[in-house]
């Protein structure tokens, strides 16, 4: 359990009362004569009688009023129950764009923009409205409509708010790709989506530098049997004159010389559970999955997440570093259902020094400020000293999400940044939000996420399928959530979708993560349970490592790992089998290294290649990535595989040994 030197930050008491979440438990006293004394009985009723909660929120935020749909009934919020497959609101109607774009007050404005260079720039709700009627008109022109695909391929730009916003508003399915990553990896994506449109920027600039990205656009395009158009985004470069493809049949437009639109911004009639977007997951088992979420469940998930969780409110201004191709980003867009300014910073942030993103957050006024672990991390080695050093008045909340952090930065982010309320989160791509969360009720103690979000039916199980307490388990969802996905592209008996989540125990999500959860709910995450690599917050999977990686002829097999570490750093191995008579040198390392930062990302550039016999593998052919991920945290051979159970298991010895180096 916890000691009073772990307690890192409490609420006040005028915090408390004045939060969003205290609000709500007001609400539902007056509203529906239900009392909860605190957190912990707001959440057990949360969990446990979701009809009811769901209910709720829809009602608190007023959705009731905007959507002609009262959730009166428990069968008329959660018709089914059954996971995969609930069904949520059935009869509701909800558009996610015309709730972000109602919330806003012009004021404040909608979005700032900032870069590595220049001063950040507003634009207004009223700007911003026009911006996406503009870019929804368009879309109409070209013939998108429900049952289409936009992509994007965008840094952190405005444009790409107002492209998946527009694309929202006329009931197409959005799904966008950062362009740091590789033409390859992209593909292997939005060849899947199938767009007819595909709005895409010029370059974009990451610690210093700019990158010409209008090559990879035309690789890309002319590599998208179904793409009709090409809208261009001239963000880096002076003119995007000139064709971006080379074939004929895809019509190029400028973004800039777009016709301002006629008519006034309509929005399709979008049911609860009509397509929004695609995510993707990292590909660690072969393609990446296609994640598919919903209207109505991301709308009511972020409102829950954001302002019962988070504590956002409209006259804040939320900032979170994250690249287009990460869920962030997604929630971040989200923010605007609260009225909130959202800031969009193109660039790195460790740019000029490890003070970039504090000097971001000082220069856009920033209140709510999400990083990843790794860059809380760096700036503890670096000796940071943001708040001594800058005017970060301002914040009042962190939310830090991405991996684990060690107990040092728990207490470098608490006295560098004094009386800022620190919020460590755990969620995934999966469900778009949090799955244990921080809540403005709840002391923040050293290395603990305070407790499962409000709505989350959370466990840790054991490999039995039993819930244990204050021991390490599998995080588990036993009741449904309404952001879970829809479907997967491309995996039309759901297969796919059942064996990623729930196989392992049926009628459960199993989320890949291993937790321990306390006696008084906190939550320590321990690291996935799967091989998901995870650098900085991006996720990249296992098998677009080795589909670069195994094109060499002088590699034979390989195997990559990405290890969470003790003093919360990140350790990624690659290891190769060389063909015969091939020697493993600096020349072929750094070709590897090349051809993985230029296909892929250079955030998946491994810290170490080193040759090896054989790669172990199961009786079926799979790599064995989680048990040798385990290996290297200080697992024993034996408490990771059984006798018989792998080819080469003399190498499990090896990795053991290479662990212990």
């Amino acid at each position: 359990m916890s000691t009073d030197i772990d307690l890192l930050w409490s609420p006040t008491p005028d915090q408390a009362e004045n939060s969003n979440v205290a609000a709500f438990i007001r609400w539902l006293h007056d509203e529906r004569g239900l009392e909860f004394a605190d957190y912990t009985q707001l959440w057990r009723w949360s969990s446990t009688h979701l009809p009811g909660f769901w209910s709720a929120v829809w009602e608190f935020y007023g959705l009731d009023t905007v959507t002609g749909h009262t959730a009166d009934r428990p069968g008329r919020v959660l018709a089914d129950t059954a996971m995969p497959g609930a069904r949520w609101f059935p009869g509701a109607w909800i558009n996610f764009a015309e709730r972000c774009l109602a919330a806003g007050v012009d004021t404040r404005p909608a979005l700032i923009a900032v870069d590595e260079r220049g001063e950040p720039h507003e634009t207004s709700w009223a700007q911003l409205r026009d911006q996406v009627a503009t870019v929804a008109q368009v879309l109409r022109g070209m013939g998108v409509g429900p049952g289409d695909c936009v992509a994007g391929y965008l840094p952190n730009l405005p444009q790409a708010v107002v492209a998946l916003l527009a694309t929202a508003s006329v009931g197409a399915i959005w799904t966008v790709c950062s362009p740091d990553f590789g033409t390859p990896s992209v593909l292997a994506r939005l060849r899947q989506a199938r767009p007819t449109v595909l709005v895409a920027a010029d370059g974009y600039r990451h610690g210093g530098k700019e990158y010409d990205r209008r090559p990879a656009v035309a690789e890309i395009a002319d590599n998208l049997p179904t793409l009709r158009h090409l809208l261009a985004v001239d963000s880096l470069y002076t003119s995007a004159d000139g064709p971006w493809t080379t074939r004929s049949d895809i019509r190029q437009h400028a973004w800039s010389a777009l016709p301002t639109a006629q008519d006034l911004l309509s929005f399709a009639d979008t049911s609860f559970d009509h397509p929004l977007w695609i995510l993707w997951s990292s590909g660690t088992t072969g393609v990446p999955k296609g994640i598919v979420q919903s209207h109505g469940g991301i709308t009511v998930e972020l409102l829950k997440a954001h302002g019962l969780g988070t504590d956002l409110r409209a006259d804040d201004r939320f900032l979170f570093f994250s690249s287009t191709s990460w869920m962030v980003w997604n929630s971040l867009v989200g923010g605007l259902l609260h009225g909130s300014t959202i800031i969009l910073y193109d660039g790195s942030p460790t740019h000029p020094d490890v003070d970039g993103a504090w000097r971001i957050a000082e220069r856009t006024g920033a209140t709510v400020v999400g990083v990843g672990a790794a860059y809380l991390a760096a700036g503890e080695k670096a000796g940071a000293r943001p708040s001594a050093t800058l005017g970060l008045t301002r914040l009042r909340t962190i939310l830090q999400t991405g991996s684990s952090l060690p107990a040092s930065t728990w207490h470098w982010a608490h006295q560098q940044l004094p009386g800022v309320w620190f919020q460590s989160v755990c969620g995934g791509t999966d469900v778009c939000s949090a799955l244990a969360a921080a809540s403005a009720l709840l002391p923040v103690r050293t290395g603990r996420i305070p407790a499962p979000a409000l709505g989350v039916a959370l466990a840790a199980w054991d490999s039995n399928g039993r819930p244990v307490t204050d021991e390490q388990g599998e995080l588990v969802v036993t009741g449904p959530m309404p952001s879970m996905p829809l479907y997967f592209v491309d995996d039309p008996d759901g297969s796919r979708y059942r064996a990623s989540y729930f196989d392992t125990y049926p009628g459960v999500w199993r989320h890949g993560d291993w937790v321990t959860i306390g006696e008084d709910l906190s939550v320590v995450v321990a690291g996935r349970s799967d091989s998901t690599l995870n650098r900085m917050g991006i996720r990249m999977g296992s098998a677009d490592i080795y589909a670069v990686v195994e094109q060499f002829p002088e590699i034979a097999d390989s195997l990559v790992i990405g290890a969470e570490q003790p003093d919360g750093g990140y350790f990624m191995p690659l290891f190769v089998v060389t063909g015969e008579d091939v020697v493993l040198d600096d020349d072929l390392r750094a070709r590897i290294n090349a051809a993985i930062r230029r296909e892929l990302s250079p955030r998946h550039v491994p810290d170490v290649i080193t040759q090896i016999t054989a790669v172990p593998r199961t009786l079926t052919g799979k790599k064995l990535e989680v048990p040798v991920k385990r290996i290297l945290q200080g697992a024993q051979v034996g408490e990771v595989s059984s006798e018989g159970a792998v080819t080469h298991p003399e190498m499990l010895a090896w990795f053991a040994e290479f662990a212990a180096v």
